[in-house]
């Protein structure tokens, strides 16, 4: 079994930032982890140089493949700026070429939220198993790198293979749904210790690296929030449209507010906005409770000029579902509980029919 020192010695046949020195010997190796015979390598390079060092990450990759013993190896660049530097220029949208693994991608649909605890993930495992049962060929990208949720919810723990180059992870597949999460290679209950540049870094790499093959529709479960990570995964994944979650009281709804600035700053069509745990049902009594109030998102969707994508109620099977890792419309798609998230994969089905050819506008009747 390798180590850290065989690491390094395979390293040192690449050249570091400069062109010339042994990588190990510049110092920008951050850091190194080897888990069930994968290793995992981070580079820092001045953000200036983040672009063009490429090439070396790409030939770090290659070397640590080729050592022996190696199930599979992933190098990310990390780059942040020095204190009083001035921002980076805001990057125009959709910028990024698509790497390997999406040339057979149709569309990439986001499902954000401004905040965490409103619904999000269980919103995007659903909506892909309904676009699944629809009949598209459909991908589930797990972007939540701090709280990956996929795992739990389609109740997975295996590692996914690489393919025969080795280039390229093979997604898990579940409910009809391509499935890939940072979950799948991280122990569940290890912290993922990283700072903005080494997630945005790790979440290209899932986008580039991940052989999804032809899909009608990728969906990606964003990190909640607007900040550096989602504005970059938002201009670089291509994004054809956005569907912001938000549960119906103030505090969530100010958030949502800020997620579809998000996404009207960086150009990407917000297909609209849908209720999470919009109102209870007593199991017992049948007597409805607004508990976060209600018709806030249909509101704040109004008001932005967006359309309103419907309304999931807060139940006990939804909730019970996805804890077992069976999500509703996978197990019950004709019962009340799944009709919310099945009209919501309608909505998204047609709007991408309806998407003119050129162009990314998209719009839902």
């Amino acid at each position: 079994m390798f180590n850290n020192d065989d690491v390094i010695a395979v390293l040192r046949g690449v050249a570091g930032p400069d062109g010339r020195t042994p990588l190990p010997e510049t110092g920008a190796i951050s850091g190194i982890s080897i888990r069930d015979g994968k290793v995992f390598v981070s580079i820092a390079v001045e953000p200036a140089q983040a672009r063009g060092a490429e090439p070396m990450r790409a030939a770090a990759e290659a070397a640590l493949r080729r050592l022996p013993g190696v199930a599979g190896a992933s190098v990310v660049l990390t780059a942040e700026r020095a204190p009083g530097a001035a921002p980076p220029a805001r990057q125009p949208a959709h910028p990024a070429s698509k790497g390997p693994g999406q040339e057979g991608v149709k569309r990439v649909i986001a499902v954000s939220s401004g905040k965490g605890g409103v619904g999000k993930s269980t919103t995007a495992a659903n909506l892909a198993i309904g676009l699944a049962r629809l009949g598209l060929k459909v991908g589930l990208l797990d972007a939540d790198v701090f709280g990956p949720s996929v795992p739990k919810l389609f109740a997975l723990d295996q590692r996914p293979e690489t393919s025969p180059d080795g280039k390229t992870m093979i997604p898990l597949e579940k409910y009809g749904v391509q499935l890939m999460s940072i979950g799948f290679l991280i122990a569940q209950d290890q912290a993922v210790v990283w700072r903005g540049p080494m997630v945005m870094s790790a979440i290209s790499q899932l986008l580039r690296d991940v052989a999804w093959g032809e899909l009608d529709i990728l969906v990606v479960d964003m990190p909640p929030g607007t900040g550096d990570v989602q504005l970059s995964l938002a201009q670089n994944a291509q994004l054809s449209g956005a569907i912001v979650v938000s549960t119906p009281q103030d505090l969530a709804l100010i958030d949502a507010r800020r997620g579809i600035s998000m996404f009207n700053q960086v150009n990407v069509p917000i297909l609209g906005v849908f209720e999470n745990m919009s109102y209870f049902l007593c199991p017992h009594c049948g007597g409805r409770s607004e508990i976060f109030a209600h018709g806030g998102a249909r509101a704040a969707a109004e008001k932005a000029g967006v359309p309103f994508l419907g309304e999931a109620p807060l139940d006990m099977a939804i909730r019970e579902g996805s804890d077992d890792g069976r999500p509703v419309v996978a197990t019950a798609p004709d019962s009340p509980q799944a009709a919310p998230y099945m009209a919501l994969a309608e909505k998204v089905r047609d709007a991408v029919a309806a998407e003119a050819p050129k162009g990314p506008k998209i719009s839902i009747g």
